[in-house]
């Protein structure tokens, strides 16, 4: 019991941030935190350590606001969660097709370094942008900015295949 109240003391405020961030809404973040927790606890278990734990946490999070909003179509419309979806998540979407998770990972294969490895880390490793950056030894904002262009190159070479 003592590690569980750990984790939460932890990582709670990491979790609700990323989850603020999302919604944009103080009282769904502090709701979807606590949500989170308790489906992480009741499946702590199935944590196999391939990743940081903060990554699962926020993984369990992301899944449960989606499932909030879906929930609560009164509350959260359609378009609301729609202009949550960034680049990087139309990506992760499409990386679910298989033709198109093959084109992708032929285009991140011919991009130049550090380009390649940044969003090989961010959308694979799964990691943030301050471990990414410390992996560098750059800042967080340098992460973001190749990673942002990384992308960009991706969606780039996307739109001259669909041509």
């Amino acid at each position: 019991m003592k590690k569980i109240e750990e984790l939460y003391q932890l990582y709670f405020k990491d979790v609700y941030l990323y989850i603020k961030a999302i919604s944009k809404d103080e009282h769904i973040a502090e709701e979807v935190t606590q949500e989170s927790f308790f489906k992480a606890i009741k499946s702590i278990n199935s944590f196999k350590g391939e990743c940081d734990i903060r990554v699962w946490l926020c993984q369990i999070a992301k899944n449960t606001y989606f499932s909030y909003c879906k929930k609560n179509k009164h509350i959260v419309s359609e378009e609301e969660i729609d202009l949550h979806d960034t680049g990087q998540q139309s990506i992760e979407n499409q990386l679910l097709d298989k033709e198109q998770a093959v084109l992708i990972h032929k285009i991140l294969h011919k991009l130049d370094e550090p380009y390649k490895e940044v969003f090989h880390l961010r959308t694979f490793g799964e990691l943030s942008f301050k471990d990414i950056g410390d992996l560098f030894g750059k800042t967080e904002s340098w992460c973001r900015v190749t990673y942002h262009r990384a992308k960009m190159k991706i969606i780039e070479s996307l739109d001259k295949e669909g041509e």
